[in-house]
């Protein structure tokens, strides 16, 4: 994408995901163009990578609309990103070379120096590159891309939870144990972290709903 539309982007994503822009809203390009002062050109840019993200259907004669994502939807798009997530930790475990194992450290260290910040944004940026390292590390191309385009379509919902008070602290803590985990070789225990880091349970699940938007809750009803 353009640099202009990776700057609309993540603007309409959260206008989206915090609910501003609500379910069946239509999308003027034009509009959206004199908006933000640019040519259509990246705007249909940003539509069509939030179409890929499902948070905007793209229909015929009726343009780009805000898409209804319902609450049981997310959470199985959440459960299948654990799994896959975990199993990307227990082959990188396995397979991760000297090299690779420096580098996942250092972006370790990179996030662990915001996590008493409330620089939201920056920390989600390093969080995806560790992340990033770990699906590199299992050396296995066809689920690093699965899991790269399910996170696409979870990315503004995952920017969200960052932003819970305290998450971004024991988002690092959990990153510390797990690249222990991947360093060491345990491949069973980066495993089971890797998923108890992704998956929203208890507490979790409920300070999830919390940032949700309504329309959430009333399209699982």
């Amino acid at each position: 994408m353009t640099s202009r539309a990776n700057e609309i982007l993540p603007v309409l994503e959260q206008d989206i995901v915090t609910g501003a822009l609500k379910p069946g809203t239509r999308l003027d390009e034009t509009i959206l163009a004199a908006k933000f002062g640019v040519s259509r050109t990246p705007i249909r840019e940003a539509l069509n990578r939030l179409s890929a993200s499902g948070l905007v259907e793209i229909r015929p004669r009726r343009g780009a609309i805000v898409a209804a994502i319902s609450l049981q939807d997310l959470m199985n798009m959440f459960e299948v990103m654990a799994d896959l997530e975990a199993l990307c930790a227990r082959l990188a475990a396995r397979r991760i070379t000297p090299a690779e194992k420096t580098e996942l450290l250092a972006a370790h260290v990179a996030c662990d120096a915001l996590s008493a910040t409330d620089r939201f944004d920056d920390y989600y940026e390093l969080n995806l590159n560790l992340h990033d390292l770990i699906y590199k590390a299992s050396h296995n191309a066809f689920l690093e891309k699965q899991v790269r385009e399910l996170r696409r379509r979870l990315s503004p919902h995952r920017r969200l939870q960052v932003r819970i008070p305290g998450r971004i602290g024991s988002s690092s803590e959990e990153h510390g144990a797990l690249v222990d985990a991947i360093i060491k070789g345990d491949s069973a225990l980066a495993e089971k972290l890797t998923r108890d880091h992704v998956a929203i349970q208890g507490e979790r699940f409920t300070d999830f709903l919390s940032t949700l938007p309504s329309q959430y809750l009333q399209a699982s009803a």
